[in-house]
């Protein structure tokens, strides 16, 4: 039987069929119905086990509805942390950022990395040559840092992301859109200079977008947490069956 892996972020849930390691369809929702549409992937099949991995709490009713849909259910949430101690990884991360932090050791074992994720909150996270974790930062990712310029200011536009962004602005409009993605490029260098022999691996959604303007060799996997889900099921099966 296949398994189920679903990541609840702050922004959208992804979700992924796996046999083992390795990943089937997937699937994206942004609603506020998620915990329906978890179910609703379960109708034809039920999964062996459901990983649910979620940013913020799950509550008791959304626990026995999720449990209801799979054979077994595995909760990885800010109250389920013992998973994290399995995989020698502090408490205080969250499990996407554990996710991509796992499945980066299994892709790139035995290489030093900087994994950089582009999503709602940009985070950077470094991993030595034999896998142990070296510590990371949170800062605001692209779209964030768009909303807070307008939401905090009475004359900054609210703007999107931009095709082809300048380097420096010539109007009101372009010099937001320079600040943001300018700002963004310039951090994440700074961060591959702190460590400039570890290979770079970015994931997120703006992950495709920042790798196309670095002159670095950057490793971009989209998919990278849900592949780290699928990896902590694996080691979780294997440890229950012993």
């Amino acid at each position: 039987m296949a398994n189920l892996l679903v990541e609840i972020g702050n922004t959208a849930l992804k979700a992924a069929w796996s046999e083992g390691v390795t990943l089937g369809k997937t699937f994206r929702y942004q609603g506020e119905r998620k915990f329906d549409f978890i179910v609703s992937l379960t109708e034809k099949q039920k999964p062996e086990v459901m990983v649910v991995a979620s940013v913020s709490g799950i509550t008791a009713s959304e626990e026995r509805k999720l449990r209801k849909a799979c054979c077994e259910l595995l909760l990885l949430d800010s109250v389920h942390k013992d998973i994290l101690k399995d995989h020698e990884l502090p408490e205080y991360l969250s499990y996407d950022r554990a996710a991509a932090l796992v499945a980066t050791r299994y892709l790139f074992k035995g290489k030093a990395c900087t994994i950089v994720d582009l999503g709602t909150t940009m985070t950077v996270d470094y991993l030595s040559g034999d896998g142990v974790y070296e510590g990371g930062n949170i800062s605001l990712g692209c779209i964030t840092r768009f909303k807070a310029l307008n939401r905090y200011s009475r004359t900054l536009p609210l703007l999107n992301t931009p095709e082809n962004p300048p380097m420096m602005g010539m109007s009101v409009e372009s010099s937001v859109e320079a600040g943001v993605i300018s700002g963004i490029m310039f951090e994440i260098q700074g961060y591959i200079a702190h460590k400039p022999e570890n290979l770079v691996v970015f994931t997120g959604g703006d992950a495709n977008y920042f790798a196309k303007n670095f002159k670095n060799s950057i490793f971009v996997v989209c998919n990278l947490v849900l592949m780290g889900l699928a990896l902590i099921t694996v080691k979780y099966v294997e440890k229950k069956n012993k």
